[in-house]
This record gives structure tokens, C-alpha cells and sequence, in this order.
């Protein structure tokens, strides 16, 4: 049995459910569905198992009296139990009468597992204040915090310093007293990417003042 010829007034319709379907691939299902016969036209990336031809139930669509053009995005269960988010579009022709519907359906499971992987690993009730036994001379901490903080009021990227702000930088930092624990230079140095050459110099200038 040969498959009724597809009109060639929605091809390009066709077209764009391909493209939504490779662009989101394994996602996303796009069904067409031709509402001058009530049938499926076209289906790309099948993952609700339906078939080309089957009935499209969208009479109420046919009315030329809404113009509604997007009706979603709403929730809707596949048939393997999967959770899909779908939008439905309503394409009209030249006069602007409803002739098609063209249905994205995303399949959100996957990503609704990973936010909750994700929800989970971040929980802050893991969390467990600073034991002060560990971190009452973390240095290193105090550093990045004022570090951080004075970017962030000068909205400041770290990788876009300069050197007049690095040399400003660093003398805060001595005014805050970051270079008395051991090896604070050379963390300093690493973390503005300059010379540990270079920070003595500039914490030279200050003994000199």
C-alpha cells in the first residue's frame, strides 16, 4: 500500500519540525497535524509513538475566531511515563485561516532528574560551620575574600585587572594585613597572575613611603 502524496503546501512547515527536532535531538518531537483532514501529516523524531495519519482531534481549531497563534507551553505524561513540556502552534494561510498545527513536545524528565541531582549535591543542610580549629589562620581564605569583595564593589572581573589596579590591589591587601602569614606573597602573586618580583616591589614602595 502506497502513502498518500504529502501536499506540498506544508512542506516548508515540515522543514522547521526537522530542524526543532535535530536541534534538540533526543529531546524533542515535533508533530504536524492538518486540520483541513483532522490527520497527521508529519512526525519528526517519533517519541509518542504515534502515526502519520493518525486522527488529529483539533476540530475546535478549525473556528477562524481566535486568534491565538501559541497555546502553551503545558504538561502533558508520554506514554512511557515521561514528563513533556509542550507548546502548540497554529499556522494559518494566506487568509488567514487556521489550515495547521505544529506541536513541539520536550521530554523535561531527564532534566528535571538533573536539577534534582543537582538540588541535592548543593544542599546547604550538608554543610557544617567552619571548624575553628582548621581555619583560625587560613590566610589564604581572608585573602580571597577581600579579594572578591573589592572586585565586586568596583565591579571588577579578575582576568581583566590591570596593572594600576593589580598595584592597588596589592597595596589593600598589605593595608589589611594579608602578607603576615607564610607565603602570602607568592599566593598573591599566582592569583594576579604578576611577578612575585613585581608584589615586592610594589610592598617595597610602601616601606619607603
Amino acid at each position: 500500500m502506497t502513502s498518500p502524496a504529502k501536499d506540498p503546501a506544508l512542506d516548508n512547515f515540515r522543514a522547521i519540525a526537522d530542524a526543532i527536532a535535530t536541534l534538540f535531538f533526543p529531546h524533542a518531537e515535533v508533530v504536524l497535524h492538518d486540520l483541513r483532514t483532522q490527520k497527521i501529516d508529519y512526525i519528526a523524531n517519533n517519541l509518542s509513538k504515534r502515526e502519520v495519519g493518525d486522527d488529529a482531534a483539533l476540530e475546535d481549531l478549525l473556528s477562524g475566531d481566535s486568534e491565538e497563534r501559541n497555546i502553551g507551553p503545558y504538561e502533558k505524561l508520554n506514554w512511557d511515563g515521561q514528563k513533556i513540556r509542550s507548546l502548540s502552534s497554529v499556522l494559518r494561510d494566506s487568509q488567514g485561516q487556521p489550515m495547521a498545527v505544529l506541536c513541539i513536545n520536550l521530554n523535561i524528565s531527564l532534566l528535571e532528574n538533573a536539577k534534582a541531582a543537582l538540588d541535592l549535591f548543593l544542599s546547604p543542610s550538608k554543610l557544617i560551620p567552619q571548624p575553628d580549629s582548621l581555619f583560625r589562620d587560613d590566610w589564604q581564605e581572608r585573602i580571597n575574600t577581600f579579594l572578591h569583595n573589592w572586585l565586586r564593589e568596583r565591579q571588577l572581573g579578575l582576568n581583566l585587572l590591570t596593572r594600576d589596579h593589580k598595584r592597588e590591589l596589592v597595596l589593600a591587601l598589605h593595608a589589611e594585613g594579608a602578607f603576615k602569614g607564610k607565603s602570602a606573597s607568592n599566593y598573591v602573586a599566582n592569583v594576579l597572575n604578576m611577578g612575585r618580583a613585581t608584589v615586592y616591589k610594589h610592598l617595597k614602595e610602601l616601606k619607603g613611603q
